[in-house]
């Protein structure tokens, strides 16, 4: 596929990655607006907190009879001159291979995905395996230990290997995304499932010791609010805003979903040491939890580690501190120092 701006070929959902043209980070309200710009076009939009978003646009298509190129590029515009913000948007058939498109286009590019069988199996091919929706880490290790570790390979592979290796609901839905299949449908309104939060460094930051720090407020913040909500995460997701203006960001799946401050931090340095920024400028870190789900619905693994315990137990005692005498009431010695 190439950046296109010619016909959509069918393609009726737009996945859109907003950021400031300025590279300052996008605040609630600025998202808010944008949302609100795309509302004016189609009734049926989902917000993908903290910069993102899902339209299905088939209503405005045949109202404002244009194609998806020709509202993207109106998007683009809006948001440009109201809130200047620049998008990366995908457009597809569904919302997994608009979301797969959106993170293949570059700034300021709309990447159509042609709602075709042939366009599908030529976007897809080559994509790593781990690209696809709902194949985490350890699916895609199976996987490629078999010699399936692209897209391309997995849609070849006959659908009873798939449910062989991965188990008969996920080995059917990963040969259906395999094929570009998604039955999920936009939801307008839907509430968000994911948290995020950002440190903004006051120069651009060279100091490993300093992302660390950051990254460790940021998992603090991230856990306990995920415990006041009676949440937890499945992912997590990393994003790193150097000096350049460019933007790196990288998602982990998590071993298991998890609310617990130490888990978060330790998936967030571990993220943040693969990406290899030793004479990074940063500018600014942020983290997102995905993949949202209540607590008292995920199964937690026994680990009978006295330490992973008492860790437990301290954490319960400084939510309830902070609950009683404010978020500031009680931190870590290395982020109070």
């Amino acid at each position: 596929m190439t950046p296109a701006a010619g016909a959509a070929g069918g393609a009726s959902v737009l996945c859109l990655r907003f950021h400031r043209a300025d590279g300052a980070p996008l605040s609630a309200d600025t998202h808010a607006g944008l949302l609100a710009l795309l509302g004016a076009l189609t009734p049926v939009v989902q917000p993908l907190p903290p910069d993102g978003a899902l339209a299905d646009v088939r209503g405005a298509l045949r109202y404002f009879g244009r194609d998806a190129a020709d509202l993207a590029a109106v998007i683009r515009v809006r948001a440009l001159a109201l809130y200047g913000a620049e998008c990366a948007i995908g457009a597809a058939g569904n919302p997994m291979l608009a979301t797969m498109a959106a993170r293949a286009a570059g700034p300021g590019r709309t990447l159509l995905v042609p709602d075709e069988p042939a366009a599908v199996r030529e976007f897809l091919a080559a994509r790593p395996v781990v690209a696809l929706a709902g194949v985490g880490r350890g699916a895609a290790r199976v996987l490629c230990s078999y010699g399936l570790d692209t897209v391309g390979r997995v849609a070849a592979a006959p659908p009873a290997t798939l449910r062989r290796i991965l188990g008969p609901r996920a080995g059917r839905e990963v040969h259906e995304r395999a094929h570009g299949i998604d039955r999920t449908p936009v939801l307008p309104g839907a509430a968000a499932r994911s948290l995020a939060a950002e440190r903004p460094f006051g120069r651009d930051e060279l100091d490993p010791v300093r992302h660390r720090r950051a990254l460790l407020s940021l998992a603090e913040e991230l856990g306990a609010r995920l415990r006041a909500g009676d949440q937890v995460c499945r992912a997590l997701s990393l994003t790193v805003r150097c000096a350049d203006r460019t933007t790196l960001t990288r998602t982990r799946v998590l071993p298991e979903p998890t609310a617990h401050s130490a888990a978060l931090t330790a998936t967030a340095y571990a993220v943040h040491a693969a990406l290899g920024l030793q004479r990074a400028r940063v500018r600014a870190l942020s983290l997102r939890a995905e993949e949202l789900t209540p607590a008292d619905r995920a199964a937690r693994q026994l680990t009978f580690d006295p330490e992973d315990e008492k860790a437990r137990r301290l954490e319960a005692v400084t939510d309830r501190i902070r609950a009683r005498f404010g978020p500031g009431a009680i931190a870590r010695g290395s982020l109070a120092a």
